[in-house]
């Protein structure tokens, strides 16, 4: 990762993967979407006056689940965080210089707290229905990820199946928020058969929460304590349940994205991780190698990329975890602590890991994602990606 000074890139010359960006779902729109009987449910849903990401059997947000989760905050908002249609989310990444987004959820980043497995898998297939009709198309370069649910893993495999051959679903969206039990279990195993027969990586998602049990604990804490760790314990935890179930010989094919817990932690796992084999490795017989090594494999999501005073400690950080060809950039648009682009494409790095960084490296993580005309010649005059497929409009 040397830095490049012959040729002076700038953002607007590069393809902008924004790995996630976020939709504000909204009951009203969705209740033509929802199938019998769960339609009266999402109907009454609409009746309750609008809080944002906290309506109650809609989303989970506190106050309505640990004493002292709903703390008063100082954080003021300088706008609204939120994007209710495709135009606006088409007109605001452009702003940004953002080409192509990959749209999760807002209200159900949350949904694997609802304590009933039917409503929460048709509140699964409504959105997929709302996504499809309202928000992704060939002219807006947005694109969906299908939820999976971890109440109903089968409706979930029957999901991702339905939308396997969608061009315009990338991925498989995992919520990590309160879900039990982690993601390595038995019970989510359909949901990586399915993904990985139609070629869609898995993408777990981290939103703050709080209960009694790890890696959610955080109902003693508020503001900055509960932001920082809430999102890297959940990412931590899943990807040793991961490594615990061997979720990486049992699905070779199967790509794993983490987002929106940062990468600083990534190497700390990874070096823990194989300390503990190293010394402990009958615990894990299945292995042939260390656990770093299957690591490297999966991916990361930028957002909230740390920030230190020398940016090149991050790009070190980068480096030791492997990370120049599976790290992609994101955003987390429109929300408080979203990341400008320019945050990522100003480290200290040559050009070419500039251009995997920002979007190269989201082509290969998510092969549906069409690379506009307009950057199909790079600057040397080769294909922007041997392996990216043409958007020829």
């Amino acid at each position: 990762m040397v830095t490049e000074r012959s040729e002076r890139l700038i953002i607007d010359d590069v393809f902008v993967v924004d790995a996630d960006v976020h939709a504000h779902e909204q009951p009203d729109q969705m209740v033509a979407h929802t199938d019998p009987p769960w339609r009266d449910a999402v109907a009454n849903a609409a009746k309750v006056p609008h809080r944002y990401l906290s309506i109650p059997g809609w989303s989970t947000s506190p106050p309505y689940f640990l004493p002292g989760a709903g703390l008063p905050t100082a954080r003021g908002k300088a706008r609204e965080e939120i994007v209710w249609n495709a135009a606006q989310m088409r007109r605001e990444l452009d702003a940004l210089r953002i080409d192509v987004g990959v749209i999760f959820p807002d209200h159900f980043l949350k949904i694997a707290a609802l304590p009933n497995p039917d409503y929460a898998a048709a509140l699964a297939r409504a959105y997929h229905r709302w996504i499809d009709e309202l928000w992704v198309s060939e002219e807006n370069d947005l694109y969906g990820v299908v939820m999976a649910v971890p109440q109903d893993p089968a409706d979930a495999a029957r999901e991702i199946a339905r939308y396997a051959r969608h061009p315009r679903f990338a991925g498989v969206y995992l919520p990590t928020c309160q879900t039990y039990p982690l993601w390595g279990h038995r019970q989510y195993w359909p949901i990586y058969e399915a993904a990985q027969e139609a070629d869609l990586p898995v993408m777990l998602h981290s939103v703050s929460g709080s209960s009694w049990a790890f890696p959610f604990n955080t109902e003693q804490m508020s503001g900055i304590a509960v932001h920082t760790t809430s999102h890297v314990f959940a990412m931590m935890a899943n990807l040793m349940s991961f490594m615990e179930n061997a979720i990486p010989l049992r699905f070779p094919k199967l790509r794993i994205c983490f987002c929106e817990a940062g990468l600083t932690w990534v190497p700390f796992l990874r070096m823990r991780l194989d300390k503990e084999y190293n010394e402990s490795r009958r615990s894990w017989p299945y292995y042939h190698d260390r656990p770093s090594e299957y690591i490297k494999r999966m991916w990361f999501a930028t957002q909230p990329v740390e920030e230190p005073a020398n940016p090149r400690d991050l790009v070190d950080l980068i480096r030791i975890y492997d990370g120049e060809d599976t790290t992609v950039f994101a955003s987390d648009w429109p929300h408080h602590d979203f990341d400008h682009p320019r945050v990522v494409f100003d480290l200290p790095v040559a050009n070419e890991v500039k251009r995997k960084l920002m979007g190269l490296n989201a082509l290969r993580l998510m092969p549906k994602v069409r690379v506009p005309a307009k950057y199909q010649p790079a600057a040397d005059g080769r294909p922007l990606s041997a392996a990216a497929p043409t958007d020829t409009r």
